[in-house]
């Protein structure tokens, strides 16, 4: 009799931990898709990334897990900690960020048998276990994710979103009401009216305007998506009809084929340095050596009175990375304390928000004046330094709620200070159009030898297929002529960006003029601390 009680009592508890156990439904998202695993609330940590390793057909486990978009609260492999300890719950989302800055499916030598070759291989490199990284990657965020991910927008993007957008008119001279009513002539207008922009020459409508723009049917954008394009071949086994690239291609695995267009936005609007005194430091070491400098740009994202619905980026501070440089060339050196500024600017209610440098050649020392050298008759931007913009951009996505991965463009600008055409000291800013991103990302841009206005698209080799790119350009009759993108101008993949200082100045930091500026950081300068 006792037996049966002890047998009935475990019964009991076995009857008791199956019910406290649930299977949940975890949300997996990678640079090339999101996918869903089924795990148990008993299971270890483990098994998540075992998971994740089998569903996306990786050779090994190069990747981390985090619980946040950007990369905080990474999940920790354990065989001891349970999924319910985690505090995960049925339909949450994990983000996947390959660690080393790889994809862990594109690692040389890591291919699986197949039956068109039968050929299998290791990667000494690929770890035979789940890891987790703490350390800040710089990943591009691929946008090919069919699903709707949760997206939190910037504080100025909701505000705009607060806003009417719509643009008021005064009385016309073919009014002919009173004065407290409207009609055609007088009655408010959209942002995106195609008049308004050609009587205003504007090039470029806002973002949130174009925005406006696709969400002004009888559906209120309910189907509108925004969608980057792709130059990659589809990954993972898409086709199982021929052998992976570069042995076969199909039509469904394939990427189309790119035409560049203008493009009609822009993500910023204005550039605004709170003050002069923040460019004239930083030319200050162009002033002393000679030497050209760059530097990241902090600030802030507010709203943009002077455009419908626009959007500006406020500087309050340029940072300089370490970095070599000389009259014509300017190398980035790694940055230990990178991470450090990021959070100190994050305290302060500051984010990096661009990049500045310069290219100056004195020509008259006496008066002080420098050499016109970018212009329409060379090159604004060259296109070494659009593919760095290009990939800063990709650094620092845009959050958007209408992509389907969460991100479309950037507004990360790009700033160079150079000579006008009265030879003095001027600022340019300048962002490349998500084309140009795109083709970045997917490393099919690269820049020419002997022209620097022209960029190259790669052709197809046995480790990338690169699809064909055009551009269209007129010919002498006023007929838009498809070109191959071998070479390409520049101009298709720029984005014009005004700069300014305001009349009063604005100042984050308080500064007083007796009183010593504290030294610059990583200048290899008399007078300046090279490591403060």
């Amino acid at each position: 009799k006792l037996r049966h009680i002890v047998t009935a009592r475990s019964a009991l508890h076995k009857c008791y931990i199956m019910s406290k156990s649930k299977n949940i439904i975890l949300r997996i998202q990678s640079p090339d898709g999101t996918k869903r695993i089924d795990v148990d609330t008993n299971d270890t940590t483990v098994t998540i990334f075992e998971k994740v390793h089998d569903v996306f057909s990786l050779p090994g486990f190069t990747f981390a897990l985090y619980r946040q978009k950007n990369r905080k609260e990474e999940l920790v492999s354990s065989r001891s900690r349970t999924v319910a300890g985690t505090g995960l719950r049925h339909g949450d989302m994990l983000y996947m960020v390959p660690l080393n800055g790889t994809l862990p499916w594109d690692q040389p030598g890591t291919s699986n048998s197949n039956s068109f070759g039968g050929e299998s291989s290791k990667a000494s490199s690929v770890p035979a276990s789940p890891s987790t990284s703490s350390t800040r990657l710089s990943t591009n965020h691929t946008q090919t994710n069919n699903s709707t991910t949760p997206v939190t927008e910037d504080d100025v993007d909701l505000a705009l979103w607060q806003q009417d957008g719509r643009l008021l008119r005064n009385r016309d001279k073919h009014c002919q009401h009173v004065g407290n009513s409207r009609c055609f002539n007088c009655s408010s207008i959209e942002p995106y009216d195609e008049s308004y922009l050609r009587e205003h020459n504007i090039k470029h409508m806002s973002f949130h305007a174009y925005l406006r723009k696709l969400t002004a049917g009888q559906d209120k954008g309910k189907y509108a998506a925004l969608e980057d394009i792709t130059c990659r071949i589809k990954p993972g086994p898409a086709c199982k009809k021929h052998p992976p690239w570069p042995r076969g291609i199909c039509s469904f695995c394939q990427p189309n084929a790119v035409t560049l267009n203008r493009q009609t936005y822009r993500h910023v609007d204005n550039v605004m340095f709170e003050n002069a005194e923040l460019v004239e430091r930083f030319l200050q070491y162009w002033r002393v050596s000679g030497h050209q400098r760059l530097g990241f740009l902090y600030g802030r994202y507010e709203t943009h009175a002077d455009v419908p619905l626009g959007i500006r980026a406020t500087v309050a501070a340029i940072y300089e990375p370490p970095q070599e440089s000389s009259r014509d060339r300017i190398q980035l050196l790694p940055d230990e304390r990178e991470q450090l500024v990021e959070d100190l600017a994050a305290q302060l209610g500051l984010r990096r928000v661009g990049w500045i440098f310069t290219d100056l050649l004195p020509e008259d020392l006496q008066k002080g004046t420098v050499k016109h050298v970018r212009n329409v008759k060379t090159h604004f931007l060259s296109a070494q330094e659009c593919i760095m913009a290009g990939h800063y951009q990709n650094q620092f996505p845009n959050p958007c709620r209408f992509s389907s991965s969460g991100f479309f463009g950037s507004k990360f600008v790009t700033v160079c200070v150079t000579g006008d055409a009265t030879n003095q000291v001027h600022m340019e800013g300048y962002s490349v159009s998500n084309q140009c991103m795109a083709l970045v990302r997917d490393d099919c841009l690269v820049p020419t030898k002997d022209a620097s206005e022209l960029g190259y698209i790669r052709e197809s080799s046995d480790k990338q297929y690169v699809p064909d790119v055009f551009y269209k350009e007129k010919d002498n009759y006023g007929n838009e002529v498809p070109r191959l993108a071998r070479p390409l101008p520049v101009e298709y993949l720029l984005v014009d960006v005004p700069t300014s200082t305001p009349l009063t100045p604005i100042y984050t930091f308080h500064t007083e003029s007796n009183i010593t500026p504290f030294p610059i950081e990583n200048r290899l300068l008399d007078g300046e601390g090279s490591d403060v």
